[in-house]
This record gives structure tokens, sequence and C-alpha cells, in this order.
């Protein structure tokens, strides 16, 4: 794009037409100029954007809190982009996930995110990246927060060679830097996660880990044994449910005498936070940290928020909820339309520029999702490598790298 001068500014206040190509001499590059007029204009609107807006958010439910999180939040233009595009981007690789898993292109497990976005943007506007991040098995979207690509992410879907963990790990297993991956036993990253956390307190570093698990995961002993450790260590560990309502079949009604995960800690502070408001869960994780980081030691957060596809894809997700429930979810509280209406209302973007981010996402998807039907399967003499982060002190039976594997089939 060429550089506007006042010269262009005044000539096209004036409508000045010029219906054939012509040297513009301000810029000296061959043009139309009844068409740099549209882009002109359009440039001059943006400028007259908001810059930043407050927004009143939803009052967080506490326990053991004196005070909880603001009910107000900042949101600057620069951000709300931002949080828009990645929210969409996680939503369409969701949905054409769902496609290539349905053509039979990814096999195995796969729980997919879409309707929780605004908790992993969220999450991750309140934190920072040199702090880590351990979740269970629906770990797509936070794969693409901490560092990872499209492309990294659909290539590892499908089982390929540029994947981000080699093609090796599949759904439910990526992993990036600070990220320590999906995990597939249920609950099992919570002590996990924080086991991280003792290693930042050790090292001295002004880091924390975030330690995500579902509603369903809540109930397993090992969080409670964790609970324990964690606030007796005062180690700086945010753990975070993410209850989006149900498990596989089962809403949390029928899977829990009570159902107020953020007061499950019980020594341990806690916060009811609106999952389905992007804003509100930044807020609410800012506050989170800053109460790790203080050296009080563990806080827990519940986010209330929905999935609209299955457990997994071996579960439809509509024989115990209707799909009334679901559309209403999507007609009233959709992440991504609740930040598109604030920034529109405000004058915060306008519905061209959001419509251009969609294509753009849209295109980026299809890109990756070519790149992962087409890059090649890692060879099967591969199958031995990266076992060990570095060498064994001793031989360990079937992780020579030199091992040679042949497919019977």
């Amino acid at each position: 794009m060429f550089p506007f001068t006042q010269k262009h500014k005044i000539a096209f206040n004036l409508k000045i037409y010029f219906p054939y190509p012509a040297i513009c001499k301000a810029c000296w590059q061959l043009t139309i100029i009844s068409k740099i007029k549209l882009v002109v204009v359009s440039a001059r609107t943006y400028a007259d954007f908001t810059p930043q807006a407050s927004f009143d958010i939803k009052k967080c439910d506490v326990h053991k809190l004196e005070e909880g999180p603001p009910l107000q939040a900042v949101l600057t233009r620069e951000e709300g982009l931002q949080y828009y595009r990645t929210m969409q981007t996680m939503r369409r690789m969701e949905l054409k996930s769902d496609q290539l898993y349905k053509q039979k292109i990814i096999r195995g497990f796969c729980h997919l995110y879409d309707g929780q976005e605004a908790c992993a943007v969220g999450i991750e506007a309140g934190i920072n990246l040199t702090d880590h991040l351990i979740t269970a098995y629906r770990a797509h979207g936070y794969t693409l927060t901490r560092g990872g690509t499209v492309r990294e992410i659909m290539a590892e879907l499908t089982g390929r060679r540029g994947g981000i963990a080699k093609g090796k790990g599949g759904s439910m297993h990526m992993y990036t830097k600070h990220f320590y991956g999906g995990n597939g036993i249920v609950g099992a990253q919570v002590p996990l996660g924080a086991g991280v956390a003792l290693a930042c307190k050790y090292l001295g570093k002004n880091e924390l880990c975030v330690c995500l698990y579902g509603d369903g995961a809540a109930n397993q002993g090992q969080i409670f044994e964790t609970y324990n450790m964690a606030s007796l260590w005062k180690l700086p560990c945010i753990f975070i449910c993410e209850n989006n309502k149900y498990g596989m079949g089962t809403s949390v009604e029928r899977a829990a005498a009570s159902t107020d995960y953020f007061k499950r800690g019980d020594f341990i502070p806690g916060l009811r936070v609106d999952g389905m408001d992007v804003l509100c869960v930044r807020e609410a994780t800012k506050f989170a940290a800053e109460h790790c980081r203080s050296g009080k030691g563990p806080i827990l957060m519940e986010l209330q928020t929905y999935r609209y596809h299955g457990h997994s894809m071996s579960d439809p997700g509509i024989s115990y909820r209707t799909r009334e429930e679901i559309q209403e979810v999507r007609s009233k509280s959709d992440p991504i339309s609740m930040l598109k209406d604030r920034m529109l209302s405000n004058n915060m973007a306008s519905v061209e520029e959001l419509k251009e981010i969609d294509v753009e996402v849209r295109k980026e998807i299809e890109d990756a999702a070519q790149f992962a039907t087409t890059d090649p399967e890692p060879p099967l003499d591969d199958l031995c490598n990266h076992i060990f982060y570095n060498d064994p002190p001793m031989e360990v039976r079937g992780t020579n790298p030199w091992t040679k594997l042949k497919s019977v089939s």
C-alpha cells in the first residue's frame, strides 16, 4: 500500500475522480484514483474508532475472600481485535476438525472446544507466556494460545510429520514451551500442575502454574490431595475448573452432590466466574495471578462455560440435552458474539473489518487443513525416538533410536 499524503486527502474530500488510470505525482505510483478514494476513506474511518472503552462485567461469587475482581474491565481496540481473531480461529479450527473426523481423516479420541473460547483467551490475557499451563484432553485451544500454530495443531490431529508433537500425540497430547499438554487420564494433570508450581517456587521465579480440569474430573480424589499439598506449601497454582455443565452424558447435577466447584477447595479461596465473557475471565485471572504471586498460596476458579459439541466425537451430545438448549446458549451467551457486539456498539471496530478477519481466519484454517492432509506421516522407524528428553542413563529395551521396525500390515 502506498503512503497517503495531505494532497490525496484534499482531492478525495473534494470528490475529485478520474475515469482513467493516472500517475499520482504525490507518490509516483500508477493507480486508479477512484479506487484509492475508497481505501483512504476507510483509513480515515479507522482513525476515528474508539481506542478503548470500559465495560461492566458480571460480579464473581467469592469463597474465603474479602473482595473479588473488579466489576469493570477496560478493553483497547487492539486487544479486542486480537481476542476476536484468536477466538474465531479456535472456533473455525474445531469445526474443521469435526469435519475431518467425520471424513475419517482424523482418528482416535478427539474432544472439541467450540463454545469455550473465552476461557482460554481470557486466561492467557491474565497471565504471562512465561507462566505455565497444564490441562486435560480438550486441549486444542490452549495449544494455540500457548504458541502453537494452526498448521501444527491440524497436522498433529491427522498424525503427520509436521504436527506439533511430530504426529505422535494426536488430539489429546500436544505440547509447547511452558505448556505441559493435554492429558488423557481424568484429573491426572492436577497433581502434575502442582509439581510445576512447586518448581516455580523452588527456583525462586515469579512464575505460576495454571492447572485446568473439568467438572467431571472435579470429583477425583487426587484433586483433593493436591489441594492439600498446594495449600500446605503455599504453591503459586491457579486451579481452574472449566464447568461446561456436562461430563460424558451426565449433567453436573447428577454427578456431584455439590456443584459449587469454586468452594471445593474448602480451605483454598475460590471464585466463580462467567466463563462465556472473555473480559470477566481475564479480570478474574489477573486477580488470581496477583494472589499467587504475592505469596498467599493457591486459589481456585470455576469458569461457568458451555461446549457446543458432545463430550467427544463418540458422543452426539443430544441424548442428554436438547438441541433447543444448545441453540439458546448460542443465541444468548456465545463468547464471540458477545465480544463482537461490544466492539460494534462502542465504535471500536466496523462490521467490514471483522468480516475481513473472518475471511482471513477461514483461509488460514483451509490452508492448514490442506497441509494436514498432504504432509507425510512420520516413518515407522521414528516410533522409538523422542521417548526420553536426553539419552537414558542405562539401556532401556525398546527405546533404542536405531531400532528398526517394519510394518507387517
